[in-house]
């Protein structure tokens, strides 16, 4: 399989070739990421995937998660604990990281009319989209 991935920038589009054969293993991973709301570190996905591929290694684990995001097919999410999580749902969403118990919790959209735009003429930057997170306290950590 060939991915071709085009960035678009004002001076230039750069066209990056990802080469890349179909994987059992990187099908697997990105169901076991479809199939959680867990939003869970690489080490999770290879110790669930270890179960179904006992060779797999965290190497390939990683590598994988790093194309299924170049390819915009996951989203990584750094809640600031000094390791990514990644999220199969890719439709737009918000989340809230609890500061007690750190669960990651998808939040749907809030309406924000226009904030890509108002913020690229506020900045006069281009903007290529939004990461937005909530902190605090989640429901079960305030009983």
């Amino acid at each position: 399989m060939i991915i071709i991935i085009v960035l678009l920038s004002k001076e230039r589009a750069v066209v990056m070739e990802i080469k890349s054969k179909k994987s059992k293993q990187r099908d697997a991973l990105l169901a076991a990421l479809r199939d959680t709301n867990c939003h869970p570190t690489a080490l999770w996905l290879y110790d669930k995937l270890r179960i179904q591929f006992p060779q797999i290694s965290l190497a390939t684990v990683y590598r994988n998660l790093n194309l299924l995001h170049q390819t915009g097919e996951i989203i990584k999410i750094d809640i600031g604990d000094g390791t990514e999580h990644y999220d199969g749902a890719i439709n737009p969403h918000c989340h809230f990281v609890c500061d007690e118990c750190r669960s990651i919790i998808d939040v749907p959209s809030v309406p924000m009319q226009n904030i890509d735009q108002n913020v690229a003429k506020m900045l006069s930057a281009d903007i290529r989209g939004h990461s937005l997170v909530f902190y605090g306290k989640c429901k079960s950590c305030r009983e």
